[in-house]
């Protein structure tokens, strides 16, 4: 029996296949065997399943997998970078005939990083011939996406989005300060409301502060989504083994509260208020509070999606207070506004995020003919915290470094 999915035929779901085939004159017990067996190894080692493909060490095999039952219609599959979703139909998994798998299988570069949501469809009848009526379903079928229950590594959600699984290739780059590390000197993180000001309503900021006293002035990193990197992402983990490592001086991180989707998507989305919350109120507020730098090159302003907008933006309009901006998978078109005078720019996109990889593409090659100190870095991966973390990472470490 030949079994082909996704873009390739899936080593792991062909062998399968061969055995249940063995069993097709045999007794249903054997064959629930070879299922247990299957679906044994898959616990063990975790999905999506990796396999090397013969010829191809740049690629590898990776295959989704769902445990359906009678009731199970369809798997729809929503990955980062991967599903494409214009076409949620392309995005299913298939059911192997006279089992309980369901399967999808992609090539991808062995450097993938991203994460994903499942979810089966175990509505009555079958699914819509129809292709604007399946995709209507698939659409619906999608708000109920979650995490795999075959792999046991997530990435938080919110507002009010459910977790996610995360993946990773072999050939993916290391995130060797991405875990909490026994040992280590303590950071603390503080959470504080700045009273209302040119935002117009009262807003929660996490401040971390580095371990040990600070007698001498720190730099200082204002960055955006605080309730995702400090709140969600324990980001204060990967602070603490940077700093234990001499990989990063001591500093000050200052990360407002995004408070909701629809706050985010309107103060974030490069507006002059914003900035100004940023440089007038949320830096001297901090620096009444502990021993901050005020150099503009030791000060940094950070962001992803549109906190890398907002980031990119509070740069350029006050270069006298940020000197350096790291800006993930911003929506740049938007961006209406070049730097005054040069800031360090380092800007971070994935090679799967279509015309946003395009657009930084531009900008880094628009900012360098003007004299602007930037870097490109471009990962393989998507519009997804999965990605993100490693970029700040690198980043704090280029900018900050000794």
């Amino acid at each position: 029996m030949s079994v082909t999915t996704g873009v390739l035929a899936a080593p792991c779901v062909e062998r399968v296949a061969a055995r249940v085939a063995e069993t097709s004159e045999a007794s249903e017990a054997e064959r629930a065997v070879v299922l247990d067996e299957f679906w044994a190894d898959v616990a063990r080692r975790g999905t999506p399943l990796v396999e090397a493909i013969d010829g191809d060490p740049d690629h590898c095999a990776a295959t989704f997998l769902w445990r359906g039952h009678r009731a199970t219609r369809q798997v729809l599959l929503l990955a980062e970078g991967i599903a494409d979703q214009a076409d949620l139909a392309a995005s299913r998994l298939s059911p192997l005939p006279g089992t309980d798998i369901w399967h999808l299988t992609y090539r991808l570069r062995a450097d993938h990083r991203g994460s994903y949501r499942m979810a089966a469809d175990i509505s009555p009848g079958e699914p819509p011939v129809s292709p604007a009526l399946l995709r209507r379903r698939l659409l619906s079928l999608s708000a109920y996406a979650a995490p795999d229950p075959l792999n046991p590594r997530r990435m938080p959600g919110r507002w009010p989005d459910r977790d996610s699984s995360v993946f990773e290739l072999p050939q993916a780059p290391a995130r060797a300060w991405a875990e909490r590390r026994a040992g280590v000197p303590r950071g603390r993180v503080e959470r504080h409301r700045l009273p209302k000001g040119v935002l117009g309503a009262e807003r929660d900021v996490w401040a971390y502060l580095p371990p040990g006293g600070q007698a001498a002035e720190l730099p200082v990193l204002a960055l955006c989504d605080g309730d995702m990197w400090f709140g969600r992402l324990a980001f204060q983990d990967t602070l603490d083994a940077l700093i234990a490592d001499g990989s990063l001086p001591p500093l000050a991180v200052l990360a407002p509260d995004a408070v909701d989707r629809a706050t985010r998507r309107r103060e974030l989305d490069a507006h002059e208020r914003h900035v100004s919350f940023l440089a007038d109120e949320l830096l001297p507020w901090a620096a009444g509070r502990w021993p901050l730098t005020t150099d503009p090159a030791r000060t940094l302003v950070a962001g992803q999606g549109l906190g890398g907008l907002a980031s990119l933006y509070a740069g350029f309009l006050r270069p006298d207070r940020f000197g350096n901006v790291l800006a993930q998978s911003a929506p740049v078109s938007r961006l209406g506004v070049g730097a005054s005078r040069p800031v360090t720019v380092r800007l971070d996109v994935g090679v799967r995020e279509g015309e946003i990889l395009d657009h930084h593409r531009d900008l880094y090659e628009n900012l360098r003919s003007r004299g602007c100190p930037v870097t490109l870095g471009e990962y393989n991966g998507g519009h997804d915290w999965a990605c993100w973390r490693g970029c700040l990472t690198e980043g704090l470490v280029a900018l900050l470094g000794h």
